[in-house]
């Protein structure tokens, strides 16, 4: 072969072994020597394959013998990969090789792919280093203050040079190498301490100072570069010390840690190691830097916020007086196992990873390795919340390491077998990926970086030598997608997949551990919730399987809802009922939001949970959309329905009916898809289309009965109250009037009687009991309540009204909405009753005076024994009565002369008002935030508690519920009352000038 045929071949090589500058390459190979060409092959395995030989090459320029150097590369491959991969990986130690070139030496020891140093080592090397001798109880630094701090670095650096070429060339478990950066560390924390000494001299030695490590340092699992948290503590040298020396042995402590931190993160000529961060002491920077044992137990026990307990689980004792720092660890430990009993623990735990993640940059929060979504703090905050929740009864789990902790409640059935090993994948990488990342320059940064030589750099060192970026974003992305699932199932859900027996092969949570994570995380009788999820789970039919799977999901909404426990009941007993439909548990597992929904439903709102239980086939409609249907296509759906069956039978149809639209506007309200104003009309319409229905069904009947051809009578039913003023509740009655016209030729004695029949029969069938909710038609506003006839004549409504109403009847009226039976009788009965709401003339002063007076009657008589009138939602201050009242007054005295407030609705009748000057635009928009807030409590009460309440929430529970139903933040329940309080205030001062004024 001619050697321009081997050059060639060279080139060749170079390209296949991802060299990128080949000429580049060529050139430094021939400085290396003829044989150079040999280490290609070992080149090609390395992150940087042209980083690695250009370092090389200036290496090889300062070494007394580059022969040498080139000779025992070529002569031994341990030594070549482990020079090799260093130089590949990591720019900042190939400076320091080229700054201290006899260091290359160093990974020539044949030990290296097969000891770890122990940590005693470690830090005598760093003691000797400084001229301290490490076995000396107070050791002291005796080399130069300023060449003590430089010798620190380099022998620093050497250390760290032998690791990471383990690391890098010999599949050092990350684990492994965490444990000996933290080793290194706290030996480098010690030396740093024993320069300090030499810099305060006599006086440091009459003072102890611990030094007790947190975070990755204090858990044994450290980075490349990484602040070191720690916490001081003191005591005096002499145990009888009196409050004067133990006073000036505080002062000397803080200076002596001051002293320690400023050798470790000082920059000199040799650079830099890390800095210490003591910001994990009590209060924070705000406290003193050191701090007695007893002051420590003093801040713990009074002061402490959940998340110290939590950063806490990591404190070991480190460096200086080893003993003290150990009295530390035991002094707080028993406050650490116990932090999870504090109120609001687990919550605060949650809230404080969401701060986080608030708080990420949006720029770097997709390339964030740490702190972003899927990434190394969702797995640790995971780890610890199961360990804080559990590690007070089982002490296995307490380790301080993520690792070895997530292995440990792997083992213990806290987290499936599955969910383990797939977290400790994820993590592992994560971590490995973090160390790549750090080692290149020896920076602090958890930030994916995005161009492509990085990533081709990063991918190579984690051995994806081909389609290197490709597979490492999607290797990162797969494990990021992971973590964040399994962070979502164990961090926020209520139960692990062992629980839930995903298979039967998974090892499974103790009944024990189970319960005390279900209490933990929100429910209020563990024991019954895991009677739930037994009878849930258990066999291994179809359905079985497929509820181990929805059950994590559920378990999770049920938990972000204020009643878990009865979502989770309420969601087996549907499960029960509808275990044998093909088509429920299919409808759930593939489509998540009818899961979700249901959900929520279940653990919201009694209301929702009657309904479904009394037909569950009405999951179905979770499916759909669940805007109120439109009236007209309502009225059809119902009428269609009625004509379909016969008597008792129609009337069960249109019950079903109107029970699934109850159900469709209730699941609407609860998940905030529609609004108080919509809720009331699509209630109204609803009422609308069931009196239409029944009417004509039982007029069917009542005709059959009697053996009649045709009605004697046209019958028409009038709204009134909140049903004629589209302002339905969904605890309320329908208050109605009932009209007869006779035909011209019938007997009126016949059309009176059937009418009579007729109006019974409705009221009867809808309120009969049934498994559908019944509607009570309530006539007790027609003239003369319950003492005059349930239906009258028109020309007997006029008779009456001409002769005996008063202005209280007057004022009735003004709700009156004709809506239901005979077109042409509703029209007359409308026209018949508009002169008497609306008065030509307008209201007399003495009917303005009788208003009042009746109003401060209801207001003095009505109010229940016992109630809040600030809290009374119908009759309180600035509730719905004083607001509609005051509307009210306004239609009678100037309905005549302003066409907007002839209407039925008090919000429409308000804007009227307004448009009209006869209320200041501000005032209507008090009135109106007033009414629409009263009403929606309203709503929320029954939505909660299943049955009406005009009392605002009282429980804790139940005002929390409505809040959510509200839209309130779980966290900002009591802020529902103070908006309510607030509102009503200012509702009643409106009050108080319009209507009594």
């Amino acid at each position: 072969m001619t050697p321009g045929d081997s050059r060639q071949r060279t080139r060749s090589d170079l390209l296949r072994l991802g060299i990128a500058d080949i000429d580049r390459a060529l050139a430094e190979l021939d400085a290396l020597g003829p044989d150079a060409a040999a280490l290609l092959p070992i080149l090609g395995h390395t992150a940087d394959p042209d980083a690695a030989l250009n370092a090389l090459v200036r290496l090889g320029e300062r070494v007394p013998d580059r022969a040498e150097l080139c000779r025992v590369l070529l002569d031994d491959e341990g030594t070549a990969m482990r020079l090799l991969g260093v130089l590949g990986a990591s720019t900042a130690l190939a400076e320091h090789l080229c700054a201290h070139p006899e260091q290359w030496q160093e990974l020539r020891d044949p030990t290296l792919g097969s000891t770890r140093p122990a940590a005693w080592a470690m830090r005598a090397g760093l003691m000797a280093a400084v001229g301290a001798e490490h076995t000396d109880p107070v050791p002291v630094a005796t080399v130069p203050d300023a060449q003590a701090v430089d010798a620190l670095r380099v022998e620093y650096r050497r250390q760290l040079l032998r690791l990471a070429a383990r690391d890098l060339t010999h599949h050092l478990g990350v684990d492994d190498a965490a444990a000996e950066l933290a080793d290194l560390a706290a030996g480098t924390l010690d030396a740093a301490l024993a320069v300090a000494r030499q810099r305060l001299g006599e006086e440091s030695l009459g003072v102890r100072l611990a030094v007790v490590a947190m975070g990755k340092c204090g858990g044994h699992e450290l980075n490349y570069v990484s602040d070191v948290d720690v916490i001081f503590l003191h005591a005096p040298r002499d145990a009888d010390a009196d409050d004067t020396a133990a006073a000036a042995a505080g002062r000397v402590a803080a200076k002596l840690a001051a002293a320690m931190m400023q050798v470790c993160s000082a920059h000199t000529g040799a650079g830099t190691i890390w800095p210490v961060d003591a910001a994990l002491r009590p209060e924070g920077k705000a406290g003193p830097l050191s701090r007695t044992l007893s002051s420590h137990r003093a801040y713990y026990e009074r002061w402490a916020e959940p998340w110290e307990f939590q950063a806490l689980l990591k404190a070991r004792a480190v460096a200086g007086d080893l003993a003290l720092g150990r009295d530390f660890v035991a002094m707080v430990s028993p406050m650490v196992w116990s932090a999870v009993e504090r109120e609001g623990f687990v919550e605060a735990a949650r809230a404080m990873r969401r701060r986080v993640l608030d708080h990420l940059p949006a720029k770097e929060a997709e390339r964030q390795l740490k702190l972003g979504s899927g990434g190394l703090r969702d797995v640790e905050f995971a780890v610890q919340l199961l360990q804080l929740v559990h590690g007070r009864a089982d002490e296995s789990i307490r380790s301080a390491t993520t690792l070895s902790a997530l292995a440990r409640l792997t083992e213990g059935g806290y987290v499936g077998q599955e969910d383990g090993e797939a977290l400790h994948r994820a993590y592992a990488f994560l971590r490995q990926l973090e160390h790549r990342i750090q080692l290149y320059r020896l920076q602090r940064t958890h930030v994916v970086p995005s161009d492509e030589a990085s990533l081709r750099r990063l991918g190579r060192s984690l051995g994806f030598l081909k389609e290197s970026q490709k597979r490492l974003e999607e290797t990162w992305q797969r494990h990021r997608r992971e973590v964040s699932r399994l962070h979502q199932k164990i961090f926020y859900r209520p139960l692990l997949t062992a629980v839930a027996r995903i298979s039967s092969d998974e090892v499974r949570l103790s009944s024990e551990a189970a319960g005390a994570r279900l209490a933990a995380l929100g429910y209020a009788d563990p024991s019954a919730a895991l009677r739930n999820l037994e009878a849930l789970t258990a066999g291994v039919s179809r359905a079985a399987s497929i509820q181990r799977t929805l059950l994590p999901a559920m378990l999770q909404w049920f938990a972000e809802c204020p009643d878990p426990d009865a979502g989770l009941f309420g969601f087996r007993r549907l499960s029960e009922a509808l275990g044998t439909s093909p088509w429920y548990l299919a409808t759930l597992r593939d489509e998540g939001e009818v899961a979700e929904r249901l959900a929520r439903l279940l653990a919201t709102s009694r209301y929702c949970t009657d309904l479904l239980e009394r037909e569950p086939a009405g999951v179905r409609l979770l499916a759909g959309d669940l805007a109120p249907v439109g009236s007209a296509a309502l009225t059809e759906e119902m009428l269609a329905t009625a004509r379909r069956q016969e008597g008792e039978r129609a009337v069960r149809a249109l019950r079903a009916v109107r029970r699934r639209e109850l159900l469709r506007i209730a699941a609407g309200d609860v998940l905030g898809l529609t609004s108080v104003d919509e809720v009331g009309f699509a209630l109204s319409r609803l009422t609308d289309a069931t009196l239409e229905a029944t009417l004509e069904a039982v007029t069917r009947t009542v005709l059959a009965q009697r053996g009649l051809d045709a009605a004697p009578t046209r019958i028409a039913i009038v709204a009134m109250g909140r049903y004629g003023g589209f302002e339905l509740s969904y605890g309320s009655d329908a208050d109605v009037l009932f009209v007869h016209e006779p035909e011209p030729e019938a007997d009126p004695q016949q059309a009176a009687t059937f009418a009579r029949s007729v109006a019974e029969e409705v009221r009867r069938a809808l309120a009969a009991p049934g498994p559908d909710p019944s509607l009570v038609v309530d006539a007790d506003l027609r003239p003369e309540g319950r003492q005059g006839p349930l239906v009258r004549t028109l020309d007997s409504y006029a008779a009456y009204y001409a002769k005996w109403s008063h202005v209280w009847e007057a004022q009735a009226l003004l709700r009156a909405d004709a809506v239901v039976g005979d077109a042409g009788l509703r029209e007359r009965f409308t026209t018949m009753i508009d002169p008497l709401r609306y008065p030509a003339e307008g209201l007399a002063e003495d009917d303005i005076v009788e208003v009042r007076r009746i109003k401060g009657r209801v207001d003095k008589e009505r109010l229940p024994r016992g109630a809040d009138p600030n809290l009374h939602l119908k009759l309180g201050r600035g509730g719905l009565a004083d607001i509609e009242w005051t509307v009210q007054l306004l239609q009678l005295r100037f309905g005549a002369q302003v066409p907007g407030l002839r209407t039925t609705q008090t919000l429409a009748a308000l804007d009227a008002a307004a448009e009209a000057d006869l209320i200041t635009a501000d005032d209507a928009q008090t009135l109106t935030a007033s009414w629409r807030m009263a009403s929606r409590v309203r709503n929320g009460m029954v939505l909660a508690r299943g049955r009406a309440s005009d009392q605002f929430p009282r429980s804790i529970l139940e005002r929390r519920t409505v809040a959510g139903i509200m839209g309130y933040p779980p966290e900002e329940s009591d802020r529902l009352l103070d908006d309510y309080l607030k509102v009503t205030r200012h509702a009643r001062a409106v009050v108080d000038r319009v209507f009594w004024e």
